[in-house]
């Protein structure tokens, strides 16, 4: 446990083994990718950390997670980034012609999203795509949602509707969408190639935050000033507690 977040120490090998596994298996599943944001987040609501410890696999996201986890025991641990992960399973489905479905992001997000992926793996099974408002849905909506997405056959349904909107969705779509759901945030933008994706070796200095902030500083400045300082902190004080004990 991370704050009280229960992370799965795994791989991008053992992750996609696990959601095929339970695609074979026609099971309803959940999956959240943790960073130091989502983490916060459920520190700071504790209905919130009752939906991510629900999750059926929630693996570390982020470099922070990634370091915490070998202080913790797991010398070997390395990260499980959602746009990567989803990179690793696509070719995987479209292998076994898998049929998946996108739900979150803009109706053009959506489109180049699509695209890019088409060009990249032609014969994959794009089942349901969907960018729903912004604003709630109301019940009867949500109820449309579920339905399609069922009735089209989804096995793997990737969400982007950002922290902590996918994961609450997830959470509370669990049993009623017959797929397993991916809840990959910006995963979304990057595949369309309408945001940089951050280069590999500033991800694997853990900078890929100050990247992002320096891409949307606006959007992106309060969680990252607010949250990682109380992470290294939080973070801190659990790992001497556990020393003590």
């Amino acid at each position: 446990q991370i704050l009280g977040v229960s992370i799965s120490p795994t791989s991008y090998a053992a992750a996609c083994d696990q959601i095929l596994a339970w695609v074979g298996q026609a099971e309803s599943r959940f999956v959240c990718f943790a960073n130091v944001h989502m983490i916060m987040t459920a520190f700071d609501d504790p209905s919130f950390r009752a939906k991510l410890n629900q999750a059926d696999l929630v693996t570390p996201d982020g470099m922070p997670l990634v370091w915490t986890l070998r202080l913790k025991g797991f010398q070997r641990q390395a990260r499980v980034y959602g746009p990567t992960l989803t990179q690793h399973i696509l070719p995987l489905l479209e292998e076994q012609r898998i049929p998946i479905g996108f739900l979150g992001s803009r109706p053009g997000v959506l489109g180049k999203l699509q695209e890019n992926i088409l060009q990249e793996h032609p014969n994959i099974h794009i089942a349901y795509a969907y960018s729903p408002p912004f604003r709630e849905l109301s019940e009867a909506e949500n109820q449309q949602i579920i339905d399609q997405i069922n009735s089209e056959g989804v096995r793997v349904l990737f969400v982007g509707l950002g922290c902590p909107k996918q994961e609450v969705w997830m959470h509370a779509h669990r049993r009623k969408v017959k797929a397993v759901m991916l809840g990959v945030g910006a995963a979304f933008d990057f595949i369309a190639g309408l945001k940089p994706q951050a280069p590999l070796w500033i991800q694997r200095l853990g900078l890929e935050w100050f990247y992002r902030l320096l891409s949307e500083p606006k959007r992106l400045w309060k969680r990252y000033f607010y949250h990682n300082p109380r992470f290294v902190a939080a973070v801190a004080c659990e790992l001497l507690q556990e020393k003590i004990k």
